[in-house]
């Protein structure tokens, strides 16, 4: 009994809008950066739902670079974090307009 691509593409669309909604409304920066992990994750869920539906493994392939990228995106990210956090003692994301020229 197989599952129908449907149900993974409802299940990657709610978990991308569930990271868009984390983007557009919070003001932490790890939130952020976990928001913007979910969105990835949701591309991830489409990458191997379509290569199991096309029987080929290109999607599963594109998803495991996907998941390099991620790791890749949350170091320089905790970095990012580390520093708001050094120099204004909160990890807002409202602060970092200061940190212009």
């Amino acid at each position: 009994m197989a599952v129908a691509v449907e149900y993974y593409l409802l299940l990657s669309a709610a978990v991308f809008c569930t990271g868009v909604f984390g983007v557009l409304t919070r003001e932490n920066a790890l939130m952020f950066l976990i928001s913007v992990e979910l969105m990835l994750n949701a591309a991830n869920i489409n990458f191997v739902a379509f290569s199991h539906f096309y029987g080929n493994l290109t999607g599963q392939v594109f998803s495991l670079f996907v998941m390099g990228l991620a790791a890749a995106e949350v170091a320089v990210g905790l970095g990012i974090i580390l520093v708001l956090y050094r120099n204004f003692d909160d990890i807002d994301v409202r602060n970092a307009t200061t940190m212009r020229w």
